[in-house]
Order: structure tokens, then sequence, then C-alpha cells
């Protein structure tokens, strides 16, 4: 299997494609155990899962997993995961094909011929970016990850496919190597289980964890599952002894239900220890009570009765029901005081709420249903999918995409009314100006206060269950940087940070084509207006659309406005005629990020100097006799006649090589020499050949101009221990040209 955010942990290889195996009756009967999982579905349906798994079979065919099945195993256990969910045919198709053009020669057409668009775009939207390459391993991290939940946004399906491969994987973790294992584990944690609990898939968030923690804290997993297991024998009877004496208070008020007790999964045990610092032994609601009774009003008359028979903690009161969390879980959480004051956790919900709870967004698949809750969950999951498209619209960078949208995963959340009596929910920290984006991005823009609880406060605070919140805004006001400092919401966070860059690029434009306009000024003092011919070649040379991008370049410092003038100026002589500006331009060297000192020649004040122009780094300053440049001086538009401006006290780095005699203290004696002719010295090796009475040193020293640095090479050349020394243009290996 291959995830979406860069874990591999599988590397089959990749075979041809056959048209038949002599294995086929072996690996048809692996396709039997699947076959009664999906008696749900119309014969036809299951027809074509099968002739899916029979490609993918084909297609992976001589390849295998870590642990030594063949790597069809892994496909055909996603599927079957679906089918436990009781996914449509075109998910379970997808799921069998999801590596399939990833990891072998089959193509997505062939799969959109033979499967379907649908499915197609399903596989599509699982499988990896593996053949891109990305600048850091984190950035590739976040572009699959972005391009996955992009694909999700347009079929929730996609994700439904994912969740069980990650979980697949999860149970399968064994033969991984550690440092992987932790690595997919963490991942898991933050971003897997996260979503599966956003879409409502209560148990698959519960396992993901479990096995997430399993792997990134196996000695804490360990002696917690550990501890667990040897409480869970103390407290049998006791939970027994509980679940019998809610059975009973529940039939005295004629009340119909199924009552189980449950067991608080691991990682939330350890998130509890974590959080508030708390001993095992002090963590006592590791058990719960679920209560499932025939409709809505029942849940409210099961409460009543089970306050009756143990007082409920104040404030451990959570109605989900009236106001459900953004996933759609529906229930009335409370918290009671058992027998000898043990904390009870007890959950009462409808048999609707229950599978809901259980199942998610999947259940829009599973069953039919058109029932007000259900198209509730899918209203609230489009929702939350359309605003990833949102947050993507404002942001090609996907690490910075990434962030937004992990901050959006937290489970926790707070409920506010708007003024007409709208709940919406949002993260726990969140702020009225994370509100007012929420609501709709012009009322973020121009918020300038806002009322809570009729009172009007900052829009830093932080809000509160049930506060009845509104923005008061201006068509004048504008965001500002400082939000930035306290919105919590992925949404908020993404148009603030676009407006401001917006803004500063605009600032940036209107600076920059007056310092372009000034420069041609300086160089040509007569008006000229260069034709659009001239723009046009101009822009292209250096990989922009607009003009107002080279502004935006020039105005951020990004861009040298005199070169450019320069450069405009000896375009539009070619096309007039005219004659171009015959001076050079000065450079000093501290010019910052427009001017680039060429690192293989390092040229200092004094050399003869080329300005090469390079279309994303600026203006690269060479030596006329650097080798590296030979290549390039064919072509005249790409050069510009530089030279020094003198600027004392400014330092300049040059590499040296000094040839020593193979003495002790040698080094001393020439780092001091260095240190009398006032230049620092930045960097220092050594090369030394077995036998050879001389060493061989190379000093990146720093030096103000050419005659500093010939001070240096003379005071060095008249120490006794010192044969030969040479400036060196270029690599420090022997075939560098030196002087």
């Amino acid at each position: 299997m291959k995830s979406s955010i860069g874990v591999a942990p599988e590397a089959p290889a990749v075979p041809n494609v056959p048209a038949h195996s002599d294995s086929a009756p072996a690996m048809t009967h692996a396709f039997d155990t699947l076959r009664p999982a999906l008696a749900y579905l119309a014969p036809a349906e299951i027809g074509n899962i099968e002739e899916a798994y029979e490609f993918s079979r084909r297609a992976h065919e001589g390849q295998f997993r870590k642990s030594g099945e063949p790597y069809i195993s892994h496909p055909l256990a996603v599927a079957g995961l679906l089918a436990g969910w009781h996914l449509d045919a075109q998910t379970l198709t997808a799921a069998l094909l999801h590596d399939v053009v990833e990891d072998t020669p089959a193509t997505a057409n062939e799969i959109e011929a033979r499967f379907g668009k649908a499915v197609a775009l399903l596989v599509e939207g699982v499988s990896k970016l593996d053949k891109l390459a990305f600048e850091s391993e984190q950035h590739a991290q976040a572009e699959n990850f972005r391009k996955m939940l992009l694909a999700m946004a347009q079929d929730v399906r996609v994700i439904l496919v994912k969740l069980a491969d990650r979980l697949h994987n999860m149970h399968t973790m064994g033969a991984m190597p550690p440092e992987k294992r932790k690595r997919i584990a963490n991942e898991t944690l933050e971003i897997y289980a996260p979503i599966a609990n956003r879409l409502g898939l209560h148990s698959v968030y519960q396992e993901l964890e479990d096995l997430g923690f399993r792997y990134s804290h196996p000695n804490r997993y360990q002696v917690l599952a550990k501890a667990v297991k040897a409480a869970r024998g103390n407290r049998r009877e006791l939970v027994e002894k509980i679940r019998v004496a809610l059975q009973e208070k529940l039939e005295q008020a004629s009340i119909d239900a199924t009552i189980t007790g449950r067991e608080k999964h691991l990682y939330s045990i350890y998130r509890k220890m974590q959080e508030k610092n708390l001993a095992f032994s002090e963590v006592f609601d590791i058990y719960g009570f679920r209560v499932v009774v025939r409709d809505q009003p029942s849940c409210y008359l099961a409460l009543g009765a089970l306050h009756a028979l143990y007082k409920p903690i104040p404030g451990k009161f959570k109605d989900y029901i009236a106001i459900p969390k953004a996933n759609g879980y529906q229930s009335l959480h409370s918290i009671l005081f058992g027998p000898s004051g043990t904390p009870i956790e007890v959950q009462i919900r409808t048999t609707e709420m229950n599978r809901l709870a259980e199942s998610g967004v999947a259940s829009h698949w599973m069953y039919k249903s058109a029932d007000t809750a259900l198209s509730d969950v899918q209203t609230r999951t489009h929702r939350w999918l359309q605003s990833l498209l949102d947050i993507q619209a404002d942001h090609g960078d996907s690490p910075e995409f990434l962030e937004h949208i992990k901050v959006d995963l937290f489970p926790d959340e707070v409920y506010v009314f708007t003024p007409k009596g709208k709940i919406m929910a949002l993260p726990r920290g969140a702020t009225a100006v994370d509100f007012a984006f929420a609501v709709h991005t012009d009322v973020g823009h121009h918020c300038i206060a806002v009322k809570i609880n009729y009172e009007l406060m900052p829009l830093r605070t932080q809000l509160r269950n049930g506060d009845h919140v509104e923005i008061l805004t201006a068509s004048h006001a504008s965001p500002h940087a400082a939000w930035l400092n306290f919105v919590v919401t992925g949404k908020a966070r993404s148009h603030i940070r676009n407006y401001l860059r917006t803004a500063r690029a605009t600032e940036a434009a209107a600076l920059g084509e007056r310092l372009l306009n000034h420069a041609i000024e300086t160089l040509h003092p007569e008006k000229m207006e260069p034709d659009a011919a001239v723009w046009e070649r101009l822009l292209k040379d250096y990989g922009m659309q607009t003009r107002q991008e080279l502004y935006t370049a020039i105005g951020l410092g990004q861009k040298l406005p005199l070169v450019v003038a320069h450069q405009l100026l000896h375009m539009h002589g070619d096309r007039t005629g005219e004659p171009a500006h015959p001076h050079a331009i000065s450079i000093r060297g501290t010019e910052g990020i427009a001017v680039e000192l060429a690192q293989c020649c390092h040229p200092i004040p004094g050399d003869p100097i080329l300005g090469f122009i390079h279309k994303d780094r600026g203006l690269i300053i060479h030596t006329h006799d650097c080798p590296s440049i030979r290549a390039f001086r064919a072509d005249p538009d790409k050069w510009l006649d530089v030279e020094w401006e003198a600027e004392p006290g400014h330092l300049f780095d040059v590499q040296i090589k000094v040839i020593v005699g193979n003495k002790r203290g040698v080094l001393a004696k020439v780092a001091a020499a260095i240190a009398e002719q006032g230049s620092n010295i930045g960097n220092v090796s050594m090369a030394e050949e077995d036998g050879s009475p001389y060493t061989i040193l190379y000093f990146t020293v720093q030096v103000e101009n050419r005659m500093h640095l010939a001070r240096l090479m003379r005071a060095l050349r008249v120490l006794p221990d010192v044969v030969r020394i040479f400036r060196i243009k270029g690599k420090k290996d022997g075939r560098a040209q030196t002087q």
C-alpha cells in the first residue's frame, strides 16, 4: 500500500502485467473470502468487483509485502473493510485498484476504459504523487495531503478508501523498521484519526488512535495495556452490578432500552492522563455505559430516571441531541456518582443516532435512508469539505494549506448563536474574528468590533458555549496582521494571510513602478516609451506574465531597478536603433537579494566583473575570467557591464590555497599572519598526502578589496614555512582556476 502523505510501507518491484496467470485458480479462491461480505450488492456489481480483483491481481503479480504475503492481499483486505461498511460497488472497485497506477505499468486511462470514469477518479484521488520532485519531504507530504483532501472534497469516498487503506496498514505494521513505524504512527494520530472523527467514523477513529499510540509510544502502550487488563478483572463485578442497576431502573420507568458497558480505548485513557497529569490509578471512568432507546423523547426520560438513581456531577452534562457535533454526532452525555463515589459516564441515544455515531458519512452508502438526521450529517460534511476548497482557492502553498487544515481537525468545539438564533460550531479557543470569517469572508474582512451576549468586547475575545455573538462591520475596515496571533480556524488564518499578501503586493507594485521609472530617467534623461513588443520580450526574459508582476518583484527587492531599466533600454535600442546607455552599473555588494556575488569565483572590489541576469535569482556578479561563465558569454542580452562602487568597511569572502611545510604549529602561524592583516577567517580545511613533506591549507578569508587581498598574500609569502600561495576561483580540488 502507498499512503497519500509520503508513507510507503511497501516497495514492491514493478512487473509487466501478464494477460493471464497459472496461479489464477488459487487467487480466485482468495476472492472467495471477500464474496460473503458482498451479499448486499447486486450480482452484476459483484461481477464488476471480481473483474477489478482479477485486473489488480495480474498487475501486482510478483510483488510482495514486507511481511512476505502476495501484494494483492492488501487491496483485498481494504475492499473487505469497505464491504463491512456496506459501501457501493464503485468504491470497492477503486479499493482493489488503488495501488495499480502507482506501482505497476497499468495506466489511469486503462482503468477508466475498463471500469468507468468515476472509479478512475477515485483511484486518482487515493494515489500519491511519488513521481514528482518536491523541495523537501515536508513539502511532498503536504502536497500529497492537499491533493487527497481536494479529491475528497469532490467525492468523500476517496477518504473512506484512504482510511480503510491506512487502517489495514496499521494492522500490518509489524514488518516495518521502528523509525518508519513511528513516523507513520505519528502521521496517523495527527491527520488520519482526526479526519475519521471529523467524518463521524467513531470506531475507525478509536482504532486508528489505539494503533497509532501502540507504534508511536510502544513502551507506554504496553504498560498501559497491562494495567487496563489487570483493572478489568478487578472491576468486572462492579461494572456488571452497575449495568444491572441501570437496566432495572429503566424497566421501572417503562423505558425499553439496551445497555452495554464499554471500556474506554487506550489512547483516550492515555490522553486524559497526560492532559490532567493523572496516574492510571486516578482514572476512574475507564468504563462507560451506552443506553440505546427507541426514540428521542425516550432519551430525556431515560436521563431523568438515571439521574434519580445516581446523582449527576455538576457541569458534566452535555446535550449533543439539541446541539449536534459538527460531524453530526448526537447523544446525551452525563457523568454520575456511582457506588462508592466511582464516576460513571453514561451515553444515551436512539438506534439511529447510534448507527450514525458508528458509521458517520459512510451511512450515506450503507443505508439509502432520507431521514432528517442523515441529511443533516451529509450537509455538515459537505459544508466542511467545501471549506477546504475555499481555503485552497487562496493558497497554492501546500505546507500552509496543511497547517490550516490541521487546525480544523481538532475535535473539541464550542457552539455559539448568531443574532438570528442559528447555531455555529467553532474549534475550542475560537475568537470573534474566527466567528466573523465563519459567517462570511466579507464580514471577516470588515469587522471592527463584536457584541458578545449584547456587550461590546474586544475582537480577540475567546468564545464560550452558548454565547450570542454579533459582529459590527465598517466598509473602510480591513484585516490586521495582529489577528494572526489569536485566530485559530484555518479559514480565518487563510483569508487574513491572503489579504495581507495581496495588499503587500499592491503596495510593492506601486513602489516598483516608481523605482523603475526613476532608474530609466537616470540612465536616459530624454523621454523614452518602450512599446508593447519590447515589454513583452522583457517579461518573457524574466518568466513573468504582466508588468504588475515585474513591478512587484522590484518593489520587494527581488529585482534591481537599474538592471531592469538597463535591459529595457537595451531592448528598446535594438528595436528603434537608438543607442543604449553606455555606462556600467555600479555594484556595492550590499544590495541584498537583488544582487548575488557568484560562489564559483567569489568576486571582490578591484576584480574586473560582469553581471549575469538570472530570471529567478536577480543579477549574479562573476569575475571576467570565471571558468563557469564561458558557456553563457555568447548571449549578450543576459550580460551587463558592471563596476565596483567603493564602500569602505564591507568584507567579501575569498578562497585561498596555501602550501606549507608539514611542521608542528604551522597552521597557527598562518592564521596569526592573516589576523594581523585585518582579515577574518570564515573557514579552514586541510589536505595531506601520506608521506608528503607538504600540507595544503584551504582558507576562506574576508577582505575589503583586491588590494587588501594582495597585502594579505604578500604577508603570507614571507613566512618561512609557506611554499606557495594561490587565490582559488572555483572549486578547491586542484582542477579549479587559480591565480
